[in-house]
């Protein structure tokens, strides 16, 4: 039991702080405990300032230099223009929301043209990545459709008719409970699988 007298100095003392830490100023933040966890030194990877202390860079740098060849998707110069136009259609495709298949189904159209060779490429894109759950003619039977359901049949009246932009737009984002494939298919390839899935609607 302590003597009465610190009881006292002790309850006097956290009275006494209480009382300093109150205050009628709604921007102090009061005592931080941790200042360093509050006030963070960030770097912004994608801008450069004056002032700048970055000491883990070379050159204080907040981001590293790219490396040799390195070019700007803004202001790719590539001389194949099927390249460049593949680059443009997925840049629109990026910047379109993923809710928004109506803006892709106006604005993108597929640069490949419906050659044989194209078709059997798209074929084996198809094979790769869409079978297991549309099926092998676009039915909707595919082994995962078996446990997922309701996965849709390319020639229904519904899908029929689906664009370029329409299809290209799924691949990429995804729709329902079909996962976006654009970071697992280059947009050339989806290119060629939007060619073969029209192949399927006519069935």
């Amino acid at each position: 039991m302590l003597n009465p007298r610190y009881q006292f100095v002790l309850f006097a003392g956290l009275a006494l702080g209480l009382l300093s830490s109150c205050s009628d100023d709604h921007n102090d933040t009061g005592t931080e405990f941790a200042p360093n966890m509050y006030h963070s030194v960030a770097y912004e990877p994608m801008t450069q300032t004056d002032g700048d202390t970055n000491t883990i860079n070379p050159h204080g740098m907040n981001m590293r230099q790219p490396v040799a060849g390195t070019v700007a998707r803004s202001k790719y110069t590539g001389s194949d223009s099927l390249q460049k136009e593949f680059l443009h259609q997925d840049l629109i495709s990026r910047t379109i929301p993923n809710d928004s298949i109506t803006y892709s189904a106006a604005a993108l159209k597929n640069p490949l043209a419906a050659t044989p060779e194209n078709i059997e490429a798209g074929k084996l894109q198809y094979e790769r990545y869409c079978q297991h759950c549309h099926g092998e003619t676009g039915k909707g039977d595919g082994l995962v459709a078996k446990m997922y359901k309701g996965v849709p049949v390319y020639s229904s009246d519904a899908l029929k008719t689906l664009n370029d932009g329409h299809i290209y737009h799924v691949i990429t984002h995804g729709k329902g409970r079909m996962w976006p494939h654009g970071s697992q298919i280059t947009s050339a390839n989806r290119w060629k699988i939007v060619l073969y899935v029209h192949e399927l609607q006519k069935q």
